[in-house]
């Protein structure tokens, strides 16, 4: 465990994404030099992590007249000529830390496996450059809040890759929501139901010559390398989440956000495990989860639900992902699959005129560029990031433990449960130059 186990008493910032604008924020942001602001302009950006999510996202910046793709940076060297052959005008090295010292780079993709995400934000941030990092934002909640720390501290911009924040549909659905079309929203519930075992351990080998291990794990105490980590590294506790952390987060920051609230839950339960896939890997294939809020200025509270069976086809609507939210005037049905559904009391059906569109990317990258320019917090910021991805730790913590658990939200620590704190952090490589430390 790092040094890190009493945190001084944090303030939240305003979720600002809860007004259906979204995009505007409550405060501002800097821009790294004074030619990126420039309207005409071109952004130099630089992707980290040269697998298929990072060589698609790649595209999409590539493809904008406003946008250089200036670096490649991967630690596998196959993977790195790879995307050197798509993009052969961007400089491809295989340290992270030859675009730090680069000046003249504005902004990151962090496209790499969950141990790096916080960790290479935070010294992309201190290096002045903003970020768009891939989901979930961290490994834990204690890096999460370094995190969104180091993009204040730089006045950085910082983009999670949960897109559904940039997507019309949704747009259209919080806008229904908070226009009172159900009533008082007081309960979510979000659902990933799709077949995917996810893998363990597979058998202890040498790492493949075309790979530096050393480089892959960062700041990652040394591990056995097993020849499951490089592919399946998302099953394995050192280096991801399990699947609510991989795709169920999208589902539950939507959730979260048609919910209205804009601080970690108080009250946490969980109850799940491996129930069809004996495999070996750590994560649940099924899992149940409810979050409790309390709601500021009232007496209500609000329960966020997450439901996810990896081994179903059979899921509500006829969507293998969805949220359904539960009005004290009716329910609303809306997935990132590009669909809206109002039902008034006594299910009666309400058409509602809104466009349908599937979740965007692109208009994701858009909105952080714009969010660079305009020295404005994105639509899905980084402290949105930082409390959706530690929606995901929370649970797969009381699901780990098999018991109820009540967190303090202002000082993001268990109550009286030293056990459950334990799981906030992790212990980081010494002396490694990426360490995330309190500034």
């Amino acid at each position: 465990m790092s040094d890190t186990t009493n945190p001084h008493r944090r303030h939240f910032l305003q979720d600002a994404s809860l007004g259906v604008a979204g995009f505007a924020a409550a405060t501002t942001v800097g821009t790294s030099r004074a030619r990126a602001a420039g309207a005409n302009e071109r952004l130099r950006v630089a992707l980290v992590g040269c697998g298929g999510r990072g060589r698609y996202l790649a595209g999409l910046f590539a493809d904008r007249d406003d946008v250089e793709l200036a670096y490649l940076v991967d630690c596998h060297q196959d993977r790195l000529a790879n995307a050197a052959k798509d993009h052969p005008q961007a400089k491809a090295v295989r340290d992270f830390r030859r675009l730090l010292d680069d000046k003249s780079v504005d902004a990151i993709i962090n496209a790499t496996p969950v141990q790096w995400h916080a960790p290479g934000t935070i010294v992309a941030c201190e290096a002045g450059k903003h970020v768009y990092v891939e989901k979930p934002c961290s490994h834990n909640v204690r890096e999460g809040r370094m995190m969104v720390e180091a993009a204040r501290r730089n006045k950085r911009v910082v983009q999670h890759g949960t897109q559904a924040r940039s997507t019309s549909t949704m747009l259209a659905g919080m806008q229904l929501l908070r226009e009172g079309i159900i009533g008082e929203v007081l309960e979510a519930k979000a659902w990933n139901i799709q077949r995917r075992s996810g893998v363990g351990r597979g058998k202890k080998t040498t790492p493949p010559a075309a790979l530096d291990y050393e480089k892959w794990l960062g700041p990652v105490p040394p591990v056995p390398y097993h020849d499951s980590f490089f592919s399946g590294w998302n099953w394995q506790p050192e280096f991801g989440t399990g699947e609510i952390g991989n795709d169920g987060i999208h589902d539950l920051d939507y959730a979260r956000w048609g919910l209205g609230v804009d601080t970690h839950p108080s009250f946490i339960s969980g109850a799940g495990g491996r129930y069809l896939y004996h495999n070996g890997s750590p994560f649940p294939d099924t899992q149940y989860v409810c979050f409790e809020y309390a709601s500021e200025g009232t007496e209500n509270k609000k329960l966020l639900i997450y439901e996810q069976r990896l081994w179903s086809t059979n899921y509500p609507h006829n969507c293998d992902s969805g949220v359904e939210y539960y009005g004290s005037e009716g329910q609303l049905f809306l997935s990132r699959r590009g669909k809206l559904e109002v039902l008034l009391e006594r299910n009666k059906r309400h058409q509602v005129d809104v466009p349908l569109e599937p979740t965007s990317t692109e208009s994701h990258v858009a909105n952080f560029i714009e969010s660079i320019r305009n020295g404005r917090l994105p639509s899905a910021d980084a402290e949105i990031a930082h409390l959706t991805a530690s929606v995901c730790h929370l649970g797969n913590i009381a699901t780990g433990l098999g018991r109820a658990l009540h967190f303090d939200p202002e000082n993001e620590r268990f109550v009286d449960d030293e056990q459950a704190n334990d799981l906030l952090e992790r212990t980081y490589r010494q002396g490694h130059w990426a360490t995330p430390t309190d500034s």
